[in-house]
């Protein structure tokens, strides 16, 4: 069993927390609260640097490795993801014909749902067809503030 190392980030939009083995990111989810964290790992001071340059502004892309797991169709919906340039969106249905089947937008949805990674792996990049703000597991007040801060303009919420 891989031991897991806990850290958190006190970000502009609520409190990160990321999970590390000794070689990767499992996961990083906004929490309400913290836990007790007694130990860290080099990878873990990383990521909490990597998240502060982010949220500062001086870092667009992450060079830390992630563990991820998941089926087959979820690590290419992810890996998706993880090639929508800063700044910029796309829709359920462009990552769907992305990864080479223009109906599985729902199913893209779903993965997208099932991303543990939020931030590295950039699931509030992707919007509704008609531009609007739809599913994101932090919240859309997060994921409107995470494009806002990206510089996004592609969104209709009236907002961006």
């Amino acid at each position: 069993m891989t031991k897991k190392y806990y850290g958190y980030y006190n970000s502009p939009i609520g409190i990160l927390e990321i999970i590390t083995s000794e070689d990767g990111i499992i996961s990083a989810m906004f929490v309400e609260e913290t836990k007790e964290n007694a130990e860290d790992t080099e990878i873990l001071r990383e990521a909490i640097k990597q998240f502060d340059e982010y949220f500062k502004g001086t870092r667009k892309d992450f060079d830390i490795k992630c563990e991820v797991e998941g089926t087959e169709f979820q690590k290419r919906a992810w890996k998706a993801l993880t090639q929508i340039p800063y700044g910029e969106t796309r829709s359920y249905k462009e990552q769907a014909i992305q990864i080479g089947n223009e109906k599985a937008t729902r199913a893209v949805g779903n993965a997208n749902s099932k991303n543990l990674i939020s931030i590295i792996i950039p699931c509030h990049r992707v919007i509704g067809a008609n531009k609007s703000l739809t599913g994101y597991a932090g919240g859309l007040n997060r994921k409107q503030w995470l494009l806002e801060h990206e510089g996004a303009t592609q969104v209709a919420s009236g907002k961006l």
